[in-house]
């Protein structure tokens, strides 16, 4: 199922949904047709967009809203944080081209401190599932929480098959005694094949989804830290902010250290180019995940990664 027939399926059975959107259809094309008066395009108003929906939250619906994620997160902040959040309104933000997905894009619209931003409004939720499959297993709890969420929307089709989605629970792939990868969203898909590299030169690794960053699985992160030689954290976001902050601060909340090793972008915006190019230039691919974690290089070819179907 895509996030498209799901949203559609859930909003047909229950006239308490309303679709919305800031002029970005991408990912609803076909809702408008459906959906009648339940479906509203503010147009290019991203704040006029969540004032809106938080009055339709107040008169018992559950807005389901639509945007590019740097513009939902960072020119309608105040509103998401003033109007969906101090009220705890069921405000579901769905997050276009987050991170990396963004590929073809300049500084202006990449989302790469969004988790940062939404995890420091009180009430607010936040996920980022690995693939459409974890998707469309997570969103049915999101929405019926009564809380507002940010999702990183991620349709990109994969192999894996994910296990049921719990609220505040994460995914743990694998344990590890030398390293664990604590990874979310897209670069889930490069962890799984630097795990791979990794075991073949011998070591034991664990790997774990974190796919609800807020609440997060505190116990996860505190297995991970305290079993395995090494915790590695990997996410397409800034350093600050973002996971290796969440790691940091469970670990002081509960007088422990680590050693931790972190992939995300220090004090910079990566270069747009197809997304290929991004993850081999920046240095996320899963070979040169693993090889940095090795410390040398070695024989293994890195298997294509392919283009996002909304490729900017």
């Amino acid at each position: 199922m895509s996030y498209e027939e799901l949203l559609t399926e859930i909003a047909l059975s229950d006239e308490r949904f309303i679709v919305m959107t800031a002029e970005n259809r991408a990912l609803v094309r076909n809702i408008p047709a459906k959906l009648g008066n339940r479906f509203i395009d503010t147009g290019i108003t991203e704040q006029t967009m969540i004032g809106a929906a938080a009055g339709l939250a107040l008169r018992g619906r559950i807005p389901v809203v639509h945007a590019l994620a740097s513009f939902l997160t960072m020119r309608a902040f105040e509103f998401v944080r003033t109007d969906a959040g101090i009220p705890n309104l069921p405000v579901k933000l769905s997050s276009f081209i987050p991170g990396f997905l963004s590929d073809g894009n300049g500084p202006t619209h990449q989302a790469v401190e969004d988790i940062a931003l939404m995890r420091g409004i009180p009430n607010m939720t936040v996920f980022a599932p690995a693939d459409e499959d974890d998707l469309v297993k997570m969103l049915p709890q999101i929405w019926s929480h009564p809380h507002p969420s940010y999702v990183r929307i991620n349709t990109r089709k994969t192999d894996y098959v994910h296990s049921p989605f719990e609220l505040g629970k994460a995914e743990v792939i694998a344990e590890g005694d030398d390293v664990t990868i604590l990874t979310y969203g897209l670069l889930f898909e490069q962890a799984l094949i630097a795990v791979e590299i990794l075991k073949k030169e011998g070591l034991s690794v664990g790997l774990v989804n974190l796919r609800s960053l807020k609440p997060v699985d505190e116990q996860a992160i505190l297995h991970a830290t305290r079993n395995s030689k090494l915790t590695v954290t990997l996410e397409d976001h800034f350093l600050t902010g973002g996971l290796y902050s969440i790691v940091a601060e469970v670990l002081l909340k509960h007088s422990l250290t680590a050693n931790v090793l972190p992939f995300a972008l220090n004090e910079k915006w990566f270069k747009p180019s197809l997304l290929p190019n991004v993850m081999e230039h920046e240095g996320f691919t899963g070979k040169q995940i693993a090889e940095k974690i090795l410390g040398y290089n070695t024989r293994f070819h890195q298997p294509e990664i392919s283009i996002p179907q909304f490729s900017e």
